[in-house]
């Protein structure tokens, strides 16, 4: 990790054949991108936690569309940064932007670290099991056979991912529409059930008898559960440089895609309340299993598949969205330069990919990984605060600069004044999850120091990260990328004046 500069002048063994990141990702596209990174595996995880801390349906009900509408507000002030800072790599190239090297490192270090590999095994592992339970319908599924599917799945979407951005875009696409007929057969099914007037759980006077007493702390962990599952939101983000037209296409994604998602999460589970009493659900390891073994009778096997089909996108979305994470990092610095290069013809930045694959991998052999649920959680709403806190200072220190979309301040401070009064009371509740999140982030201080602000690092070292660079270039196939300054030199123009 050390001065960029110098390696790009080292390293570059093809400077003669630069490549750029195609723009090969549309308004659909984008819309499934963020629809099919938040669907994964969250809702048929989640309503059990949030029932559980919520205390009562109706409240679970109201977390659920409350939790919706925060992820709005954030992805409006997301929308202003993508189109005033157009560079990959989400909140990463946007906090390392306004708030300099330190910050952005740490999010990056917490993000690599624990955060898209916990969650890529979370939903892998939900992905094997789900296919590999009609196998095994009277006891879980073995250990062992569920580490490897979920390994194969990985390794096969990583292999397609660094073949093609079109064949990624397009199993995204296809995946997203899948995973939405299966919630919209989960949610027609429901409404049949409430005409005919099975709605006892729902009732106004059943639903908000809480099985404990409502607490502001175990709301806030409540709110935890539910971003599990929305989270994602911010994905589009990573990818800015391979949108069309973003300026355009990364707001109207975000208009269509949220308030879309928040409708369904929402109507799935009260779908899940049509057939199933708060104690059943809270006894069910498989929430969408156990509302088809009550509701589908022999076509029950339906709800299986379309699980797997949502998490099999899901997984495919985070290995792309993720994987540019990396790519960002690696081209300001902070991670070894090959992971900031493109395949010379396929133009798919498969260093990073690899990267991406081998440390969720890691994460499936460790063993159990849904323990790691609230921790991903935790760091999830530190990153988006300090990037949402990031827009305002922006706004403080260059007033001037150029701003496509420019929404209300108060839109951020609301979504801040929420993120304190969370996060406040999550540490509250669970201090040892919470400051063990913290303490993830913070093992990235000394990385820092010794791996990007000491700049005279002995020459052997330099020799060493040359070798590697040279050696994984040959057999990847990668070259450095040129940048595209269609989009970021308007802006690039305004810096000067502020």
């Amino acid at each position: 990790m050390e001065d960029k500069e110098k390696r790009k002048k080292d390293t570059n063994s093809f400077k003669s054949d630069r490549v750029t990141l195609k723009k090969e990702i549309g308004l659909l596209s984008a819309c499934a991108i963020i629809i099919g990174n938040i669907i994964g595996s969250g809702i048929f995880i989640s309503p059990k936690g949030v029932l559980e801390h919520a205390g009562s349906v109706g409240l679970s009900l109201i977390v659920w569309v409350c939790g919706g509408g925060i992820c709005a507000l954030g992805s409006l002030c997301y929308a202003e940064l993508g189109v005033t800072i157009p560079k990959s790599g989400g909140d990463y190239s946007y906090v390392t932007e306004i708030f300099g090297g330190l910050v952005g490192f740490l999010l990056l270090w917490s993000a690599v670290l624990i955060m898209y590999p916990t969650t890529l095994a979370v939903i892998a592992l939900t992905f094997s099991n789900y296919v590999l339970q009609p196998a095994f319908p009277e006891c879980l599924p073995p250990y062992i056979a569920t580490r490897l599917l979920a390994t194969i799945c990985v390794l096969f979407l990583t292999w397609v991912n660094c073949s093609s951005v079109r064949w990624a875009t397009r199993i995204q696409d296809v995946f997203t529409v899948a995973k939405l007929l299966a919630l919209v057969l989960i949610i027609v099914v429901g409404l049949v059930q409430i005409f005919r007037g099975h709605y006892d759980a729902l009732r106004p006077s059943v639903a908000f008898e809480f099985s404990q007493d409502p607490s502001v702390g175990q709301i806030a962990l409540a709110f935890l559960q539910a971003s599990f599952a929305y989270s994602g939101w911010n994905f589009l983000n990573y990818v800015t440089e391979e949108i069309v037209e973003p300026r355009k296409n990364l707001p109207r994604a975000i208009y269509i895609s949220i308030p879309l998602v928040t409708l369904v999460y929402t109507l799935t589970n009260i779908a899940y309340f049509s057939s199933m009493t708060p104690e059943e659900l809270l006894a069910s390891n498989a929430v969408a299993v156990t509302f088809g073994q009550k509701l589908l009778g022999m076509f029950s096997w339906v709800m299986p598949i379309s699980v797997a089909l949502s998490t099999f996108g899901g997984i495919n979305g985070y290995l792309f969205t993720s994987s540019r994470l990396c790519f960002s990092g690696a081209r300001e610095g902070h991670l070894p330069y090959l992971l900031a290069m493109i395949h010379l013809k396929n133009c798919t930045p498969i260093p990073a990919l690899l990267v991406c694959c081998f440390a969720t991998i890691v994460i499936l052999c460790i063993g159990e990984t849904h323990n790691l649920i609230n921790y991903v959680s935790f760091i999830n709403y530190l990153s988006y605060g300090v990037t949402i806190a990031g827009l305002l200072y922006l706004r403080k220190k260059k007033p001037n600069m150029v701003r496509p979309i420019k929404i209300s301040m108060l839109i951020p401070i609301a979504y801040l004044v929420f993120w304190a009064v969370l996060l406040g009371f999550s540490l509250y509740s669970e201090p040892v999850v919470c400051g063990l999140g913290m303490v993830i982030v913070l093992t990235g201080v000394p990385v820092y120091f010794v791996g990007v602000h000491w700049k005279d690092k002995p020459k052997w070292v330099y020799r060493v990260v040359e070798k590697v660079t040279y050696v994984g270039q040959k057999v990847c196939y990668v070259v450095f990328p040129q940048e595209d300054l269609s989009e970021t030199e308007p802006l690039t123009s305004s810096k000067a004046t502020d």
